[in-house]
This record gives C-alpha cells, sequence and structure tokens, in this order.
C-alpha cells in the first residue's frame, strides 16, 4: 500500500482549485484544534497559555515543514531511531488532529441542529435547550471546555498509541489455520505451507529482529513457503542487506513468489524508463540469488503419491483503479483445463482480484493466497472482532474468507510500510494445513 496519503497529495498541490481545497481542510482542522488547546486552557495563568500556545503553534509548524520534506526522508541517512521517531510523531500527530477535530466539531453540530429546531419550532423548551451553556452545577465546567478537554484526551491517547505501537513491528505472530478443500486426496491431507507477504525490506532497522521472523517460519517444517509480494518498498537495493536471512528459507517442495505493486517501482520518479526496467530486472535476480523461484503469469505442477498439485503465480493485479493490471490468469492458468488436478492454489498480491476474476472466471481454484492489505497496521483481530479502517476500502482485508467452495486467505504483512509500528495488527507468519 502507499507509504503515506501525503505523498498522493503533494502533486494534486499543482492543481489551484485542488490546492485550494487542501489549504481550507487544514485551517478548518487547525482553527478546530487551537480552539480546543486555548479553551481548554482558559484558566492557565496569562504566561502558562502563553507558552502552551506557543509549543502548539512550533508542533504544527514542524508537522507541516515534516509533510512537505516527506520525499526526502527515503534518503536521509538518520540514525534509525530518530527516524522511527519523526516519522511516528508526524503520523501520530496528523492523526490526532483528524479525530480532535471530530470531536471539536460535535457541539458545533449540536448547535446547528438546536438553531435550526429554533427557527422551524420556536418556543420555550426550544429556546431553553438553546441557552445552557454548562453542565449540571455539580460539574463544575462548561460545556465548552469538557468538549476541548475530550478532544485533548482523545488526541493524547491517539498519539500515544502510536508512539507504543512502535514495539510491535517485529513482534511476529504465528496464525495457524486450517483450509477445507472439497475432494482433497489424501497425499495432500495435511499439507502444510507457510505464507509471508508484504517484507517491505526498505522499512527494516533492525537485521536481528527480521531473522527471529526467519526462526520462527523454520520452526513450522513447512512442505511449502509462500510469498505474496512486495519484497522492497521500491529499489531493488532494499533487500541486499537482508538476502543472507531470506535465503534461510528452505521447504522440501521449494519456495515461490510473487511481486506486489511497490515492486515495480511506481512509487518513485526515475531518470527515465530504462533505469526503472533495470531495477525491476535486479529485483528478479534478487529472487533467485535467495533461492526463490518468483512466478511470472505461470504455474508449476507438484506431484504426490502420483496425484498433482498446481500452483498458480501471477503478477500484480488490482480491481482498485490507481493499481495497474500487470497480471495475466489465462497465460498463467494456460494448459490446466486439459489435466486431471484436484487442487489448485493461487498467489495474487491484491485481494481485490478474488472477487474481481478469480471466483468469476476460475471456480476450480480453491485457495488464494494474498497480502497488500497490511490491515492498515492498524486495528481490532480478535476472534469475536475484526476492524480495521481498511475494511471500507477492501471487502477482504485480514484472515479466511470462503464463498461456496472457494477460500482466500489475506496475509496482514511481515514488514510494515509508513508508519514505523504496528497498533493493534501484528505483524503475522501464516501457516496454512490443508484438510
Amino acid at each position: 500500500m502507499p507509504a503515506t496519503t501525503v505523498v498522493f497529495l503533494q502533486p494534486m498541490f499543482k492543481h489551484t482549485g485542488v490546492l485550494l481545497i487542501v489549504i481550507s481542510a487544514l485551517a478548518l482542522i487547525e482553527y478546530y484544534c487551537f480552539t480546543a488547546v486555548h479553551t481548554a486552557f482558559r484558566s492557565a495563568s496569562g504566561l502558562n497559555r502563553m507558552i502552551i500556545t506557543g509549543l502548539y503553534l512550533l508542533v504544527s509548524l514542524a508537522v507541516f515543514y515534516t509533510a512537505f520534506s516527506i520525499r526526502h526522508w527515503e534518503t536521509a541517512s538518520w540514525n534509525p531511531a530518530v527516524r522511527t521517531l519523526v516519522i511516528t510523531l508526524f503520523m501520530g500527530i496528523v492523526v490526532a488532529k483528524l479525530l480532535m477535530t471530530l470531536v471539536m466539531c460535535t457541539d458545533d453540530v449540536r448547535r446547528l441542529i438546536v438553531w435550526i429546531g429554533h427557527k422551524t419550532a420556536s418556543g420555550p423548551a426550544m429556546m431553553a435547550d438553546a441557552a445552557p451553556e454548562t453542565l449540571p452545577a455539580s460539574e463544575g465546567i462548561t460545556r465548552s471546555r469538557f468538549i476541548a478537554r475530550s478532544a485533548l484526551l482523545v488526541g493524547g491517547l491517539v498519539l500515544g498509541g502510536f508512539m507504543w505501537g512502535t514495539r510491535n513491528k517485529y513482534r511476529y505472530q504465528v496464525k495457524r489455520v486450517k483450509v477445507p478443500v472439497s475432494g482433497l486426496p489424501d497425499a495432500f491431507k495435511g499439507f502444510k505451507i507457510v505464507q509471508i507477504s508484504d517484507i517491505h525490506s526498505g522499512s527494516f532497522d533492525d537485521p536481528a529482529a527480521v531473522k527471529h521472523g526467519i526462526d520462527l517460519v523454520m520452526q513450522e517444517q513447512p512442505d511449502l513457503i509462500l510469498f505474496t509480494g512486495d519484497l522492497v518498498n521500491d529499489r531493488a537495493s532494499e533487500i541486499v542487506p537482508y538476502q543472507d536471512i531470506f535465503s534461510r528459507l528452505k521447504a522440501p517442495m521449494g519456495v515461490y513468489s510473487v511481486l506486489g505493486n511497490h515492486d515495480y517501482g511506481d512509487y518513485v520518479q526515475w531518470d527515465s524508463d530504462e533505469v526503472k526496467k533495470q531495477n525491476l530486472e535486479r529485483l528478479k535476480q534478487h529472487h533467485a540469488e535467495m533461492g526463490w523461484k518468483l512466478m511470472m503469469n505461470e504455474h508449476k505442477i507438484f506431484e504426490r503419491d502420483g496425484v498433482k498439485m498446481a500452483l498458480l503465480g501471477i503478477e500484480n493485479w488490482g480491481a482498485k483503479a490507481r493499481f495497474p493490471k500487470y497480471g495475466d490468469m489465462s497465460k498463467a492458468y494456460a494448459g490446466l483445463e486439459q489435466q486431471d488436478i484436484p487442487v489448485k492454489i493461487l498467489m495474487s498480491h491484491d485481494p481485490s482480484h478474488w472477487d474481481a476474476e478469480v471466483r468469476k472466471s476460475y471456480p476450480d481454484i480453491q485457495l488464494t493466497l494474498s497480502g497488500h492489505t497490511h490491515g492498515m497496521q492498524f486495528g481490532v483481530l480478535l476472534p469475536w472482532m475484526k476492524w480495521s479502517p481498511v475494511k471500507y476500502i477492501y471487502k477482504q482485508w485480514a484472515g479466511l474468507y470462503t464463498e461456496k467452495q472457494q477460500h482466500l486467505y489475506v496475509n496482514v504483512g511481515y514488514g510494515f510500510l509508513g508508519y514505523p509500528g504496528r497498533l493493534g495488527i501484528l505483524p503475522e507468519i501464516t501457516v496454512l494445513e490443508l484438510v
């Protein structure tokens, strides 16, 4: 997924209309947040109010500066700890301000409803509702100050959550999932696959922690290891310091991989199309050097006790408009229709591909493995509750999904991108057993 929304907003600044909308939205957010700070500390002494106001303005200016210099982050020679702190504070403050604005807006919405009600049905009762500015006397606080302090509390909790989440970026969680495959031959019952996805090696800053995750994979002793895309953020060179670590991945039936949207280098500016093409070719070489078989719209047939299983792997194919459709299912599937293969598994980075093409045109593919969403690195994944903001973008965004006899598993990622942490959505190693 894209590193941050700001990266994609920057090109829009060239268009006057969009620029005015963005500036207006930012001005509104700043107005509400400044009002929250000013109102919450209204009872403070003059000097303290000046200090608090000055700190707030300083933080706001720092956030604006950081937003407009975000393109230089990846080339900055910062200490990893400093880089993590800067990015976390930036993203945490931005989200905190958005939520503070929503809290502050609630009172204005209430006032608007009361005003409309007063205009349409004026009367003593309506006039009485419009007048109070305080909570009950025993509370001893005005409504406006209560809302302002509530907004600051929400903002503080969000920022604190972002800071705490940086501790989870290498806290790998092994998830074991049994996948019921209709008509599964005895030869493949209990067949164990380990899936990892979205490594994003350009974001790593702790080789020892990354190696620990690979140790966890190898402890599972899988029959097959599959990687479902986004080895790097943009540049092939990002994986080089970690090649030895990922080369340790071995399985009896091999290690297979596909490309994700970030592997093509579409999110950076290259000196020429030829340089961009060379970057992709180097990335393909790195897959081979690690002992991974990169599948480019093709399939591989495995055999056990005379029974066949097909593994298909395609290039990135996303149903969302901004993601190119490099994948070619007809090419990957070619020849399989003429064979008796009871089990077919597909690797496709983007889960939107499942509804858009796989289920409609390839009903005999029992299991599709995807990644891409990261679970937005923020949310809740519990047996009784699953939520993340990314669910409003992707129908299938984490875990196992089933429609009739077909299954999709979405891995929320091994690495991280943009925000150097995870809050509620931990990095994942998936162990899938065919049953």
